[in-house]
């Protein structure tokens, strides 16, 4: 009778606190949620309640801890005062009617002011961009900053750690930033580390998860900008990390994956703005506030010097501000958008915006790679194909063994962005990014002979191919798009 009294206790205990997680569930989840993420957050605490909750608690929050915020805001109001070049901003040239605007709009959630007198070279070439960089680094006289992703001391990346090596013993003050678990997770992580130390270069890791030393935040919330500032002269920014093309993964080696990349160097007023971006974030990780320098400025205006605008966003940022960018963007198109993103999983709104920009009569193209390196993020990726091919989007897929990793994108012959940022709800809300919106023709051009490139190296997919995917493909396309809700 006792052992039967505990076992129904215990059953109706278990039932009540089954309850409970239910209803604090439907109250919790939602608060200050988009409705696809508390659906998927609630569908996977109430499938699997234990599993679903302890994900909740570790990935849940997408808010950086109150003291960072607090530093955050901060220095927003340091960004905010990067006001070089504002009045070089070219205006003899018609502005499309609708740039203030999004210029504008970028400013107030949290990006530096547009300005004018700027140079910008593509380089897509991936050895030849380290090379580029190594290069810029040796002609160095005060300092060079390093924020990357991953940074890893590999065959491929010698060079470039030589170049900073040698740039300490001239006397040079080099300070690197690189992304805790992202660069953890690489094979070389230690010998980076210990390169780092021995050179004398000044580093630090960006969002630590180090929770025995009082740091920790939700440990997918990372630090996904890719920079170099050389002396204030120069600026490199785009999508390439400083690692071997192939990640100097196994599964990688295996299928002969390489990734293929884009990054532009900067020289004029806006380096000035994205060496900002560095001493921010340096900031947040030291509480040492760098002071800003700028290189003197000439009066003279070259013919295709360019206005440029540096648009910081992540968790940090209150208003989504690279999703707000690129929705206002797409909505203000005229003529064509092209969309290279080897990571395209868009929330409602910007499918709607690239939906509705076709049934308007614009032209759209969307670059992805034919085959993927996250296997989840892939699937999730292709369960949108159909929308796009129904609604008369061009899809190119670059072709294997290549994984497209350029994110940028074009509006007509009037502006281009280019950054870290990929088109996706982990750019948009959970890592800390940065883009740069260019206004300039010479400069979408040269953006379009690298479109045109890319378009010689991929085959199109039509709606006719894709409808002949087999089913069960078809289900674990839509099963990752679920979970990629989980934000």
């Amino acid at each position: 009778m006792e052992t039967g009294f505990w076992v129904s206790f215990s059953i109706v205990l278990a039932l009540l606190v089954d309850f409970v997680i239910r209803v604090l569930a439907i109250i919790i989840v939602p608060r200050n949620r988009k409705p696809t993420s508390a659906t998927a957050w609630l569908l996977a605490i109430f499938l699997i309640p234990y599993i679903g909750i302890l994900f909740f608690l570790l990935i849940g929050s997408y808010k950086l801890p109150k003291r960072r915020r607090r530093k955050q805001e901060e220095i927003n109001r340091f960004i905010i005062d990067s006001t070089e070049g504002i009045e070089r901003v070219r205006r003899d040239h018609p502005w499309p009617p609708w740039l203030e605007g999004v210029v504008e709009l970028n400013r107030k959630l949290g990006a530096m002011p547009l300005v004018g007198g700027n140079r910008a070279t593509l380089n897509g070439d991936y050895q030849g961009s380290l090379t580029s960089m190594a290069d810029e680094i040796r002609k160095a006289h005060r300092y060079v900053h390093v924020e990357f992703y991953i940074l890893t001391l590999d065959k491929t990346t010698a060079p470039f750690f030589d170049a900073l090596e040698d740039a300490v013993k001239r006397g040079v003050t080099v300070r690197v930033l690189l992304d805790h678990i992202a660069s953890l997770r690489t094979p070389d992580y230690r010998r980076t580390i210990k390169r780092l130390t021995a050179m004398g270069a000044k580093w630090q890791l960006m969002l630590p998860i180090q929770p025995f030393r009082g740091r920790y935040q939700r440990p997918d919330l990372r630090n996904h900008r890719k920079l170099l500032i050389v002396d204030g002269r120069a600026a490199f920014m785009g999508s390439q990390n400083v690692i071997d093309r192939s990640y100097n993964k196994r599964s990688n080696i295996r299928r002969g994956l390489k990734w293929k990349e884009l990054i532009v160097r900067l020289e004029g007023p806006i380096v000035a703005g994205l060496n900002a971006i560095f001493i921010t974030d340096w900031y947040s990780e030291t509480d040492e506030l760098l002071r800003r320098e700028t290189e003197p400025i000439t009066d003279e205006i070259e013919e295709n010097e360019l206005d440029a605008q540096v648009v910081p966003s992540g968790p940090g940022f209150a208003g989504e501000n690279n999703l707000r960018l690129f929705l206002a963007l797409l909505y203000y198109a005229q003529e064509r958008i092209v969309i290279t993103s080897p990571y395209f999983v868009p929330d409602e709104s910007m499918l709607m915006a690239i939906t509705s920009a076709v049934q308007r009569g614009i032209e759209v193209e969307l670059f992805v790679s034919e085959i993927g390196d996250q296997a989840l993020v892939y699937h999730a990726q292709r369960s949108y194909y159909e929308a796009l091919l129904r609604a008369g989007v061009r899809i190119w897929m670059y072709k294997a063994p290549y994984i497209l990793h350029a994110k940028h994108f074009t509006i007509d012959d009037d502006v281009a962005v280019i950054g870290s940022s990929n088109m996706d709800m982990r750019s948009f809300q959970l890592n800390m990014e940065v883009s740069l919106m260019v206004r300039g023709r010479s400069f979408v051009e040269e953006m379009r002979r690298v479109e045109a490139g890319y378009r010689r190296d991929s085959r199109e997919l039509t709606l006719a191919e894709w409808m002949k995917q087999p089913l069960r493909g078809t289900v674990l396309d839509n099963l990752a798009r679920l979970t990629s809700a989980l934000q």
